[in-house]
């Protein structure tokens, strides 16, 4: 099976990110990796938060976040009322996938219900539960972890009624059994990523590129189209707008919700810009999100100024600073409050917000900062860091231009993956200004 990944991606990524799956072997990358997700690393994830039942109750059209990232590759919703039942026999190191469901859920999860024997759903699923009898019975809700709040009010209170007595007290919260199945990577799913983020990269490399730029004539937002219709070319997907923006000598810098939302759409790019971009695809079921920055040369440079090349160099000494501070079982406003400190005595202005990112782009784990929460994020931001897990490094540092009698702010993103050998990027990091024209 991992021959299988590796040689199938490795031949239809190398030389161009162009070359993209076409369906059918996305389909079949996407559910070899979920039989691996099922069969290896969920029994972990169920021993390791303590749960020997887990049942996800979802409608078509209304499904639970958690629940849409174990849907086979075929089935792009829910069908009618789906419910998911894992049970964990520890004792026999085995792992039942039900389906109480008219369907099996593809190869992985059998259908567990005969309706003709049990016409009633809800009947078949108490059955289920009394013959399994579980410790601990795992649903998904949660105060302050949305992606894992999938069970909506009716299947609670229905599921609640037909629910025998005496297991109603063993009914609690998923919710560290729910992010740890939505941000923990395997092996096969960090082969795919490095993959991805090089596909981010190169697009990223063309659109700041003169193919795609003419100074003096080409705007912000002629940019951020371009980068739409590229992924859509590719037949791949953006989770999210992309962004382009300037900054430059003799305009002020704007403050940071003018920056995140309201940035000017149709500017015209000109010699002597500092571009940057937010970026990110989807791609076999994966995430990416990126910021990185161009310089556009005036006609007498060969390279940006050195005022601007020690101004990036401050956004990666931030970026060291701050990946240096991960540490497993640490939570993220631990992480985010030592790397502020540390970052502000060596005379840098740092801002962190960086987000788990995996299944979705702005994913399930521990929240590390927000823009306008860099004192600590409370709720999100107490989850403990765990390895095997990716992080979209996102934050930038405030540097003083005397040249352009000026601040900047140097926004950089990057995927960075914590495991036991400790962080490293996904697929490297720009650590240099891209110039347009290259020379």
């Amino acid at each position: 099976m991992k021959n299988f990944l590796f040689v199938i991606l490795t031949i239809c990524c190398v030389n161009s990110y162009s070359q993209i799956l076409p369906e059918r072997e996305r389909s079949a990358v996407i559910d070899m990796v979920l039989e691996d997700r099922f069969n290896n690393l969920l029994p972990q994830l169920m021993d390791r938060t303590g749960f020997d039942m887990w049942i996800l109750i979802s409608r078509e059209y209304n499904e639970d976040p958690v629940l849409k990232t174990m849907l086979p590759s075929t089935w792009l919703n829910a069908r009618r009322r789906t419910i998911i039942v894992f049970y964990r026999d520890k004792a026999n190191n085995k792992i039942e996938k039900l389906a109480v469901a008219r369907y099996n859920v593809g190869k992985n999860i059998d259908s567990a219900w005969n309706k003709e024997k049990e016409p009633v759903q809800w009947k078949a699923l108490v059955d289920l539960i009394k013959k399994r009898n579980p410790s601990t019975i795992g649903i998904n809700f949660s105060k302050n972890f949305a992606i894992v709040d999938g069970i909506v009010k009716t299947d609670y209170d229905e599921f609640m009624d037909v629910l025998p007595q005496e297991y109603k007290s063993k009914v609690t919260s998923a919710e560290k059994l729910s992010i740890a199945w939505v941000e923990t990577r395997t092996e096969q799913e960090m082969e795919i990523y490095k993959e991805l983020v090089k596909i981010t990269h190169d697009i990223i490399a063309e659109a700041f590129s003169t193919s795609v730029i003419k100074p003096g004539t080409t705007t912000t937002d002629d940019v951020v189209w371009w980068l739409r219709q590229k992924v859509t070319d590719m037949g791949l997907k953006t989770w999210f707008h992309p962004t382009v923006d300037i900054q430059r000598s003799g305009e002020a810098l704007q403050s940071h919700i003018v920056s995140f939302s309201d940035r000017p759409k149709d500017k015209v790019i000109r010699p002597g810009d500092l571009i940057h971009c937010d970026f990110g695809i989807t791609y076999l079921r994966l995430n990416t999100d990126c910021q990185q920055h161009a310089y556009i040369l005036r006609n007498d440079e060969t390279a940006p100024p050195e005022f601007l090349t020690k101004a990036f160099s401050d956004g990666n000494r931030v970026q060291d600073i701050f990946t240096s501070n991960f540490e497993t079982g640490k939570t993220g406003n631990e992480i985010l409050l030592k790397s502020l400190e540390q970052g502000r005595a060596e005379g840098l202005k740092p801002s962190i917000y960086t987000h788990p990112l995996g299944l979705y782009g702005h994913s399930s784990g521990p929240t590390i900062g927000m823009w306008d929460s860099q004192g600590g994020v409370a709720g999100t931001g107490d989850y403990p860091l765990y390895e095997n897990t990716v992080y979209a490094i996102e934050l930038n540092t405030t540097v003083t231009l005397k040249e352009w009698k000026k601040d900047v702010r140097i926004m950089l993103e990057e995927a960075g993956f914590w495991g036991k050998e400790g962080f490293r990027y996904v697929n490297e990091r720009q650590t240099e200004l891209i110039t347009i024209p290259k020379r």
